[in-house]
């Protein structure tokens, strides 16, 4: 189902004004698409794959025999360890590899295997399960997906650079305390 903040990829044949990007905003019924000369359609109870077919009806109240190409997009963040983090309008077919290839993919200190989908402070897949799910194709419709919600690409900890720190902190302190012992003598 579709909510305020959705984006839809629109192209109508031979019309211009109706063949771009659109918000889904907040009408009176629930969620709408608001275009140019025809005003809101709702949106309310229509399912994001049955949306090209939704909208060619609809369309065709005031166009006759609309050739109409719709597709869902939604906007997710992409996080954590990927070459360019950001926000991304991503059709809700993509597989979720193919959204994280959108931010460039993982760097190579990212972490594939522990991604996880976040909505809010939430986590909503992650691990095997997540792990499954992009292995059988899953796309982002699938996976339930929502504007604003996160895919995050955590990290891997280097042990040795832990150690490295308590090594840098004790040797620091090591240092403080013998300054400290030949001052006072």
């Amino acid at each position: 189902m579709f909510q305020a903040g959705d984006r839809i990829l629109l192209r109508v044949e031979g019309d211009s004004a109706l063949s771009d990007t659109f918000t889904v905003v907040t009408g009176p019924t629930g969620p709408a698409l608001r275009l140019p000369d025809i005003g809101e359609i709702s949106l309310s109870g229509v399912p994001r794959g049955d949306l090209e077919a939704h909208l060619t009806r609809e369309l065709g109240r005031f166009i006759k025999d609309p050739v109409v190409q719709a597709r869902a997009l939604i906007r997710v963040s992409v996080v954590g360890q990927v070459a360019r983090p950001g926000f991304y309008a991503v059709p809700i077919d993509l597989v979720l590899p193919d959204a994280l290839m959108l931010a460039g993919g993982a760097t190579q200190a990212g972490r594939v295997d522990r991604m996880s989908i976040q909505r809010g402070t939430v986590s909503l897949w992650d691990g095997d399960k997540l792990q499954a799910a992009i292995a059988r194709g899953a796309t982002v419709d699938e996976l339930g997906m929502q504007a604003g919600d996160r895919l995050q690409v955590p990290s891997q900890r280097d042990p040795e650079s832990s150690w490295r720190i308590v090594g840098i902190i004790v040797g620091s302190l090591a240092t403080a305390i013998g300054i400290i012992a030949l001052t006072r003598h």
